[in-house]
């Protein structure tokens, strides 16, 4: 059986968070984090092999920087994709093109 790749999405909105998190988790070949803060992803990611980080929305600018900053650090190579909403279909489109990059 293959390993699922994992995926950690940081949202600031709970109700849009869950949603993500099960949209992603419809991919059979995928498996989804959720984080609301800043903390909740850092430690998450500490304690997982994440393939992609996810960045929805309500994330302050400082707040992003700071989170890319930590996983590039901490990673160099993971994809980070920025997610701006819009139906299931615009949610794996992103996946997947940050997953092909993460292959270059």
């Amino acid at each position: 059986m293959m390993n699922k790749t994992q995926i950690l999405v940081i949202c600031r909105h709970a109700e849009i968070l869950q949603t993500i998190i099960r949209l992603v988790n419809n991919n059979p070949e995928w498996e989804c984090t959720g984080a609301n803060t800043d903390q909740q992803a850092i430690d998450a990611f500490n304690g997982n092999a994440f393939d992609l980080v996810l960045l929805g929305s309500g994330i302050e600018p400082s707040s992003e920087e700071n989170l890319v900053a930590f996983f590039r650090n901490s990673r160099p190579r993971i994809s980070i994709v920025q997610h701006y909403g819009g139906g299931s279909g615009l949610l794996s489109a992103e996946i997947y093109q940050g997953l092909s990059q993460k292959t270059l």
